[in-house]
């Protein structure tokens, strides 16, 4: 029995010892040894027939599952085709480990079949780091192996995000010692970085301290402990809590001292208090600039003379948009329950503030009241909200949604009252459109049995049409609910706003006439389900019939284009009106 096997097995083999379930991508020469090997393994190939859309749904099967993404490409436009995909994941702190095959290592910078080399040797991986924490370029078989271990805990380690393996094909078919496979295995047991005591008290003098603390959370607090301790800290203190784009649903909607959403989405009464608070605990947030307003100290954040703790795992985070009073590099679970623990020590009796407690209660229930009350519109084409309506009454209160971008991303996470078994998955730092329906299908991977529905337009759809024959090929029962304005609606709302007309956003015939393609067709003609919705009950009646049958579906529903309401700030506006800062 030989003691050798070829490089290719021997990283699926490692692969497997990692845990690996799942591998996305496409074929292409440059990998077909290493698919050959996946393909006499544990591992299943998820094809998919367009990079990104293989890249999207690494990304939503990483989320869902807590688990790393897996995402294989050929050279040249295979991985250039997953460059948006990648990116998305990367500035959402989505672990995610790309493989991508590459020519020859004999034939560098001779520009063999797809090499991206006209203004530099060969160096595909330089295409990929301005967004990956790290790319290796193997050049000796001997490494693989090590580098695939470092890959994997580069992914995970610290701030998650995405990492590039790049492999030359001749590489994949060389030979290595058996044992290679598993000499680099994961650490088998880390910790992360806790808070030291000294700075557990001074966050929690200053907190006990403040006469108008606030809680914000961004999307760096993860399921579990971290949340609980949270919960009983801001519980105990009555502080209010605003959250991020990315926090929605991080909280429970319903909690009485969750504000909502801050910035250009967020409430008014949210951006208020988060302007006149004395004392400000962030904790996994990068302050991105919708959720700050343009960082202008007129709208949402006004720092000083607010006092800035500042919680995150990434260095660089910390004082990036916003000076801080106390800076806390470490692990956010492990920082709010020694925060927790701190002020419990200093201050046993609990604080209550009543009528903060109703001014919050106000305005959320004014808020959901009120689109819930634009959701019963017996309006066609439908309201957004009346859409969301059905959505949320019709299907399980654990339902998760995937969203694009426009009123499916920012009208949800504003004034959707999400249940709380329920969960929201959107593209927050890149708001790539075509994100939902591809990440959908990671997401259905990896939770079998939660009906996942992909929330998006119509442009968002169009740019990821793959996601339905895959949704076919998996058997994945994904509900497409295609909001369809037959526009970029976010965007012609935006510039009719500001230039009086549209041009450039909306779907048109040659006749000038509104124009979309009949989704729920195209959904059949793949194989799945397909419902175009022509009247106002329908959608439900849709949705009912859908959640039933349990197989890909796609519900095309006629949509009026609505803005969503934007309280705050983004000074888009004005630069559009030749106003810079």
């Amino acid at each position: 029995m030989s003691d050798t096997k070829t490089a290719a097995e021997a990283l699926v083999e490692q692969l497997e010892a990692y845990g690996v379930e799942y591998i996305f991508g496409t074929c292409g020469h440059t990998n077909i040894a290493l698919l050959d090997a996946i393909g006499r393994s544990s591992i299943e190939f998820v094809i998919a027939r367009h990079e990104q859309a293989a890249a999207h749904a690494a990304d939503g099967y990483a989320r869902a599952s807590g688990k790393v993404g897996v995402l294989l490409v050929h050279v040249g436009p295979g991985m250039m085709n997953a460059v948006t995909g990648v990116a998305t994941a990367a500035l959402d702190s989505v672990p995610l480990v790309t493989i991508a095959g590459d020519v020859p290592s004999y034939m560098y910078g001779r520009h063999p079949h797809q090499e991206v080399n006209l203004h530099a040797d060969a160096d595909q991986t330089a295409i990929y780091r301005p967004f990956v924490k790290r790319a290796w370029h193997v050049h000796r078989v001997e490494d693989l192996p090590r580098f695939t271990e470092r890959a994997f805990w580069t992914a995970t380690a610290g701030r998650p995000g995405t990492v590039l393996l790049d492999v030359p094909m001749d590489l994949f078919s060389r030979p290595l010692p058996d044992a290679r496979a598993t000499a680099f295995p994961l650490p088998a047991a880390t910790t992360a970085p806790a808070l030291t005591a000294a700075d557990a008290e001074r966050a929690a003098e200053l907190l006990i301290g403040a006469e108008r603390p606030l809680v914000y959370l961004g999307g760096g607090l993860g399921p579990g402990d971290g949340r609980k301790a949270l919960l009983a800290l801001v519980e105990h203190l009555d502080i209010p809590v605003a959250h991020s784009l990315m926090a929605k649903g991080a909280l429970p909607d319903q909690h009485p001292l969750v504000m909502g959403m801050t910035g250009f989405w967020g409430l008014e009464v949210t951006n208020t208090y988060a302007l006149e608070a004395d004392v400000v605990l962030a904790i996994g947030t990068r302050f991105a600039e919708t959720d700050a307003s343009s960082w202008n100290p007129a709208y949402t954040w006004r720092v000083p003379p607010t006092r800035l703790i500042q919680i995150d795992i990434d260095p660089a985070e910390i004082g990036r948009n916003y000076p801080v009073e106390l800076g806390i590099v470490a692990d956010a679970t492990h920082a709010v329950r020694a925060v927790d623990e701190a002020v419990r020590r200093a201050a046993p009796q609990a604080v209550r503030r009543p009528a903060l407690r109703e001014q919050i209660r106000a305005a959320r229930t004014a808020l959901f009241e009120g689109s819930i009350e634009r959701g019963r519109s017996e309006q066609f084409p439908l309201r957004p909200e009346r859409i969301l309506l059905d959505v949320r009454e019709t299907l399980p209160p654990d339902t998760i949604l995937v969203t694009d971008v426009g009123w499916n991303k920012n009208g949800v996470a504003q004034c959707y009252p999400l249940p709380p078994e329920g969960r929201f998955i959107t593209p927050g730092g890149a708001s790539t459109m075509g994100f939902g329906p591809a990440a959908a299908l990671g997401v259905q991977l990896a939770l079998p049995e939660r009906v996942v529905v992909a929330l998006v337009g119509d442009g968002g759809m169009s740019a990821q049409l793959p996601a339905v024959p895959m949704a076919v090929e998996r058997g994945l029962p994904v509900l497409f609910v295609v909001m369809n304005n037959r526009a970029h609606g976010t965007i012609a709302d935006l510039q009719a706003a500001n230039y009086g007309r549209e041009y450039g956003c909306t779907f048109t015939d040659p006749d000038g006439r509104p124009y979309s393609p009949d989704f729920a067709a195209f959904g059949r003609a793949c194989g799945a389900d397909g419902y175009l919705i022509e009247r106002v009950e329908d959608l439900r009646d849709a949705l009912l019939t859908a959640h039933r049958r349990r197989r890909p579906a796609v519900l095309d529903v006629a949509m009026v284009n609505e803005p969503v309401p934007t309280p705050g700030h983004w000074n888009i506006k004005d630069i559009y009106h030749g106003v810079f800062e």
